[in-house]
């Protein structure tokens, strides 16, 4: 089936712009390369009249060099969030352009260093840094997709207990990992065998109803608990309950404070850093329609507190006029501005939420804020959303990175389900990495 006209125009407009993107991105990371080799250069030699002046000379020509290096390679026609031997090959061949034009300035006397031996070595850096700069963000992604390529499908699975230790209980186990459960362990009424593994699988010391509604707190919650048509080891109920909230997430007390740590003091330092940023997005903002730059909204965050989120405006003011929540619809929703279009597709409207991150409301890493209105509709069909409540949302999320933008129900729960896979396993390490993963995507042009 063909395309029509309106789709057949978005799929050629974004293919324009991650083009664009991708030609902007190699050539700040490859002036990045040169600017680091100039300045080595600079530490090695002796001070130079006029220093400042042949850096720019030598941004210039590299400039040139690298912009035609891309355009002549065609790596801006071969979009990947990763490397693989093709891109990194025109990534070679576009550096290779741009050092040929450096050696012309340099023989042309363009630019011009004291010894000859500086100008040999500064040819050497440049080639070195710029191929790291610019193969850094595809190779990192590709090696860090890797890491992650089996969590997404791991957390979107059931959760399963099963009861007993013996081996119908581990056959049992197995014939659930193949029909697609996640087993968290296995149940015993012996207390000397908490905490042993059998298996992969580690043993929780279960008794009691009262034991598996804490052991559920811990794990935060178990869709099942399966037992073996032999298993008469322990006599708890198998079916979870409800009711149960989880005690504590998977982050130690440790964990959490170095989390807040870095939480305080990145966003007051990105809130210094980007203030002329977020000065001109305000502006820009209010300068289109007159509207207040910054929309905030209630959502709810950790213990089910309430709070209010901010952002800068991407909608018109009044965008919900029947007073029902209405979800964003992409890039081609009516109700968006042209500012905020842009604002969207940058992820520059979240800026603001620094300021919440500071405050405590949220956190860089977490599980994005939902309004009462939809939770409510998220709870009737899987009660474990307050399970959340127990950790800060977060301007990003593990699920995030996999499931995009959730504007369907079905979406919400796949959502959750990944959500609550990072409340059990949530670490400084997995933050730091959840970290990472978004900081590739957002500067590969993905849109989530």
């Amino acid at each position: 089936m063909g395309l029509d006209r309106k789709s057949y125009e978005k799929s050629n407009r974004g293919k324009y712009d991650l083009a664009l993107f991708s030609i902007m991105q190699d050539i700040v990371l490859s002036l990045l390369g040169s600017l680091l080799s100039v300045l080595l250069i600079r530490w090695l030699s002796e001070p130079k009249p006029g220093f400042i002046f042949l850096v720019l000379k030598y941004l210039s020509v590299s400039a040139i060099g690298i912009i035609a290096g891309v355009l002549i390679s065609g790596c801006s026609k071969d979009i990947k969030r990763y490397a693989t031997v093709r891109s990194i090959a025109k990534v070679v061949v576009a550096i290779l352009i741009k050092e040929i034009a450096i050696i012309a300035a340099i023989l042309l006397n363009v630019i011009s260093l004291s010894l000859p031996s500086l100008e040999v070595l500064l040819i050497l850096a440049d080639l070195i840094l710029t191929g790291i700069a610019m193969s850094y963000i595809r190779i990192s992604a590709r090696l860090m997709s890797g890491a992650y390529s089996n969590l997404s499908e791991k957390a979107s699975r059931k959760t399963a207990l099963v009861s007993g230790t013996s081996d119908p209980s581990l056959i049992l186990a197995g014939e659930l990992e193949k029909d697609g459960y996640n087993v968290m362990g296995l149940l015993t009424r012996n207390k000397g065998m908490e905490g042993r593994v059998i298996h992969d699988y580690v043993v929780y010391y279960c008794r009691t109803d009262e034991d598996l509604d804490r052991l559920q707190w811990r794990l935060g919650g178990v869709d099942g608990v399966f037992f073996p048509k032999t298993e008469e080891e322990i006599e708890c109920d198998g079916s979870p309950k409800e009711d149960a909230a989880p005690q504590t997430d998977g982050m130690s007390l440790l964990g959490h404070m170095i989390k807040r740590s870095f939480d305080i003091g990145f966003s007051g330092l990105l809130l210094i850093v980007f203030s002329p940023v977020i000065a001109v997005c305000a502006f820009g903002v209010h300068l289109e329609d007159g509207g207040p730059a910054i929309f905030k909204q209630e959502r709810i965050g950790r213990s089910g507190q309430p709070f209010f989120i901010y952002k800068f405006r991407s909608m018109r003011v009044n965008a919900e006029t029947n007073g029902e929540p209405a979800l964003y619809s992409g890039e081609d929703d009516p109700r968006l501005t042209r500012t905020g279009r842009f604002l969207r597709a940058h992820h520059l409207d979240e800026l603001p939420q620094l300021w919440n991150i500071f405050k405590g409301d949220m956190s860089f890493i977490g599980y994005r804020p939902e309004r009462r209105y939809y939770i409510d509709q998220i709870m009737n069909c899987n009660a474990r959303y307050r399970y959340l409540y127990q950790i800060r949302p977060g301007i990003t999320s593990y699920a995030t990175l996999y499931n995009g933008y959730t504007d369907t129900m079905d979406k919400m729960l796949t959502r959750l389900d990944m959500d609550l896979y990072y409340l059990r396993n949530h670490s400084v390490w997995f933050d730091i990495k959840v970290l990472g993963l978004t900081f590739l995507s957002i500067v590969s042009g993905k849109k989530f």
